[in-house]
C-alpha cells in the first residue's frame, strides 16, 4: 500500500464551512433532505479499476483508466472542428509537453467528467444528510452534491465544475450537473463541449469493495446524441488522499527542464 498525506482536516473543514458559492445563496427547497436507503453507503476512497471488463478483448491501460468510452463520440461538425485543434499530452494522439494545448497543464480545472480521468487519481466520498461530498486527490477539487431537494439556481452562471444536485433512486445516487463553461475538455483526448453541457452520473455500490459510475453526456451543440461510459471503481480502505497541487504560472518548457534535470 502506498503512503499518503492525510487530508482529513481539509475534508472536515469543507463539510463544516463550505466555500461561498452562488449555489449556496440560492433559496433552499422546503423539501426535507432525501435519505438513502438504510443499506446504502458510498463512503470511502475509490480508484478506477485497471481490470478488463471483458477478458476476451485486449484493453490498453489508457482505455481502462483514462478514457470515458472505447467508442467514438457522435460529434457534430462544430465539435469535430474543435476536436481537430486539440493537442493532448497523453493517449493515441499525444504530443510533447511543449506542444500541448491541454487546459489542465496550465492549472485550469478539469471539469466533469474529466476530473475522474486524470492519472487515475482516487476520489473520496463523504456522505451526510442532505449532501454528498466528493474529494478528488487531483488538485484537491471538491464537489458538493446537494440531496436536500433543491433545484439548480435560476440564471446559473457558467463555472468550471458546474452545479451539482442529487437524488436517490433506490440504492443509486443520481447526480445532475449543469452550468458549465466551455473551457474544459471532456476527456484526455480533447473532446470538447459547449455551455449547454448536461452531465448525469449514476453512482451505485454493487458490493462492499466495488462502486460503479455510469456517466451520460448530453450536449446537442457538440454531439448528435447522448453518450457516455460505464466505470468501475475499487475501494481502497488503507488509502488516504495525498497532497497533489498544480503549480501556478509554470510554463511547459520550465516543467520539461525540471524533468530533464536542467536549469
Amino acid at each position: 500500500m502506498r503512503n499518503r498525506v492525510i487530508a482529513t482536516i481539509l475534508a472536515m473543514a469543507a463539510l463544516a464551512c463550505p466555500a461561498i458559492s452562488l449555489a449556496q445563496t440560492a433559496p433552499k427547497s422546503e423539501a426535507k433532505p432525501q435519505k438513502a436507503a438504510s443499506t446504502v453507503d458510498l463512503s470511502g476512497v475509490w480508484r478506477r479499476t485497471r481490470r478488463a471488463p471483458d477478458k476476451a478483448r485486449k484493453y490498453t491501460i489508457y482505455e481502462l483508466a483514462f478514457a470515458i468510452s472505447t467508442e467514438k463520440p457522435p460529434m457534430t461538425p462544430w465539435a469535430e472542428a474543435k476536436f481537430k485543434t486539440a493537442r493532448p499530452n497523453v493517449g493515441p494522439n499525444s504530443v510533447g509537453l511543449t506542444e500541448t494545448n491541454d487546459p489542465i497543464v496550465n492549472c485550469f480545472p478539469p471539469g466533469v467528467p474529466r476530473v475522474y480521468l486524470i492519472r487515475g487519481e482516487p476520489v473520496e466520498i463523504l456522505q451526510t444528510p442532505g449532501k454528498v461530498v466528493m474529494l478528488y486527490e487531483y488538485d484537491h477539487f471538491i464537489r458538493e452534491i446537494y440531496t436536500d431537494g433543491r433545484a439548480h439556481p435560476k440564471d446559473l452562471p457558467a463555472t468550471w465544475m458546474g452545479d451539482a444536485i442529487g437524488k436517490w433512486d433506490g440504492d443509486t445516487l443520481v447526480v445532475d450537473t449543469v452550468g458549465f463553461n466551455d473551457k474544459t475538455w471532456l476527456d484526455n483526448d480533447g473532446h470538447p463541449h459547449s455551455e449547454d453541457l448536461h452531465v448525469v452520473e449514476r453512482l451505485r455500490r454493487v458490493n462492499h469493495d466495488t462502486l460503479t459510475i455510469d456517466v451520460s453526456i448530453d450536449d446537442p451543440k457538440a454531439y448528435t446524441k447522448p453518450w457516455g461510459g460505464h466505470w468501475v471503481f475499487e475501494l481502497k480502505p488503507d488509502w488516504n488522499l495525498g497532497e497533489m497541487m498544480c503549480e501556478d504560472n509554470v510554463t511547459f518548457s520550465d516543467m520539461q527542464k525540471k524533468t530533464e534535470g536542467g536549469k
